[in-house]
């Protein structure tokens, strides 16, 4: 049989497919952001921008969002649902730091009793308090990464980074004001927010928003401009399909080939993971698995690079389930139990979406199936499993064993080997592709001895128990050295990281790989 290699991909594409984990994770529906894009350009095609200012357009609506789920475990641990909490975010009108911190005042403990509720309160107007304020902050120093790492022009990275500016100088992070804010920048603002209220109000309902916010959120002369057009801009986004214009449509072309490919995909992963402090580095380890078990297990050199790459991603549907449902430290609920098995008919329906990574998607859906057929999400059985699928079952199987959970500790290599063995036994994973997983982690490459950003060996301990969530009196228990000595790490590691919380800190973590002992 053969086997499809990884076609030439787009950088477009690949943005394309992220920003549909962006839609879920901001409570929107799937395309949202491509419909952005779309009213993006066509206001900036409107007010006379160039062919250069509407791409830049265009590929800021696209990353604008992207870091929104960074710190989806800070938001879920205040908040509740950090899904919900931020589907309410994209109607509220933020006129000031007051207005922010009522609104988020009002969503402490969304979802659970009255009486945790009002024990969470206390605890939000310290800590919690300044987590929400670096929200924002948070997310643009993600979406400014990625944007580095996958090469986007300086003039895109500039935009996004004034996309929470406000015309009244109340905005964020540098409090621009009027015409010092871009006019790219402008319209993705614009075309962010009408697109939303569109979708739940129609045309009268996004030109009502734009025009109550002029002279506050927006320009207005932007707003006449949009208010003039509005009718016509919508009925040419409702007379396409936003995914063939925005993302496999794009002049000039620019491919993603090789390593540049394999850098994007490992972006990608690393944005999945850190969503959750127990999944750091998770895509990344499977991916090391099956890459170097594929020849062993028989897989031809293009199978092994597919299943590599399927590896990278294949738990991006996990950007559409709460971290309520990842982060709950006991047993998951029926309806839990379903929300979280969505993550992988998500995943391949995302990847789908592209011709040229629908290969992924083949392979990456495969990856809870068992073959007794009591996996998900379709249930197959024996020889309707690929190789590849299997190899990589197998894989995310062993990774998650050694990695802690939010309900249980990490297994130690000897447990989790044993574990997987005993589903070969009982007839769910392949015996040759657990085997050739096992052989594959028993020869992992030895610990470094230099570490990134000059990080000691016990900086590294205490990274990736940071990274996993432990606060210093957690991590000084684990360690066996003092809450004093823990938070002292703390403050070297993000001095040599740059950083200035947790967040940031474990997405460097997952991005030097340095959450695999």
């Amino acid at each position: 049989m053969s086997v499809p290699s990884t076609p030439e991909v787009e950088l477009s594409e690949l943005l394309g497919v992220l920003s549909f984990g962006v839609d879920l994770g901001m409570g929107q529906p799937m395309e949202h952001v491509l419909r952005t894009c779309l009213i993006a350009r066509g206001l900036a095609r409107a007010i006379g921008l160039d062919a250069v200012e509407r791409e830049t357009v265009v590929y800021a609506s696209l990353v604008a969002w992207v870091g929104c789920h960074i710190d989806a475990y800070e938001q879920a641990k205040w908040f509740g649902d950090e899904m919900a909490l931020k589907g309410d975010y994209r109607t509220l009108d933020a006129t000031g730091p007051r207005a922010t911190s009522l609104f988020m005042l009002r969503h402490v403990g969304t979802g659970r009793s009255l009486h945790r509720r009002l024990s969470l309160v206390p605890g939000f107007l310290g800590e919690g308090r300044r987590a929400a304020g670096s929200l924002l902050d948070n997310h643009w120093h993600a979406s400014e990464q990625l944007m580095e790492r996958l090469g986007l022009e300086r003039a895109v990275q500039e935009t996004v980074a004034q996309c929470f500016e406000r015309w009244d100088g109340h905005g964020m992070p540098a409090e621009l004001a009027g015409e010092r804010i871009l006019i790219t920048a402008r319209v993705v603002n614009l075309a962010d927010v009408v697109t939303v209220y569109h979708g739940a109000a129609g045309v009268e309902g996004a030109v009502a928003v734009a025009r109550e916010r002029a002279g506050t959120q927006f320009d207005p002369g932007l707003v006449d401009s949009f208010a003039a057009a509005a009718e016509a801009l919508f009925e040419e986004v409702d007379a396409v399909e936003p995914w063939n214009v925005v993302a496999a449509g794009r002049t000039p072309r620019r491919p993603l080939l090789g390593e540049e490919l394999d850098t994007a995909l490992e972006a990608l992963a690393d944005f999945v993971d850190v969503k959750s402090p127990f999944t750091i580095g998770h895509s990344r380890g499977v991916a090391a698995l099956v890459g170097a078990a594929a020849g062993p297990a028989g897989l031809a050199p293009e199978e092994a690079e597919l299943a590599r790459r399927a590896a990278l991603v294949h738990d991006l549907g996990r950007l559409g389930v709460p971290n309520t449902v990842w982060d709950k430290p006991g047993p998951l609920s029926p309806a839990e139990l379903e929300r979280a098995r969505m993550h992988v008919y998500l995943g391949e329906r995302m990847l789908s979406s592209s011709a040229a990574l629908a290969p992924l998607a083949a392979v990456a859906v495969q990856h809870h199936e068992r073959l007794d057929g009591s996996g998900y999400p379709r249930g197959l059985a024996g020889g309707e499993i690929s190789p590849s699928g299997r190899l990589l079952a197998a894989a995310d199987c062993y990774q998650a064993r050694i990695e802690p959970r939010p309900h249980r500790p990490a297994q130690s290599p000897e447990e989790a080997a044993a574990g997987l063995r005993e589903e070969v036994a009982a007839g769910l994973l392949d015996s040759g592709a657990v085997e050739a997983i096992l052989a594959a982690a028993g020869h992992a490459t030895p610990r470094r001895r230099q570490w990134p950003a000059g990080l000691t060996t016990r900086e590294v301990e205490v990274l990736r128990l940071l990274a996993r969530g432990l606060t210093n009196k957690e991590i000084a228990a684990e360690l066996v050295i003092s809450p004093k000595t823990a938070g002292t790490h703390v403050e070297h590691i993000y001095a040599k990281l740059g950083v200035g919380n947790r967040a940031l800190a474990s997405l460097f973590a997952a991005q030097h790989g340095l959450m695999a002992k």
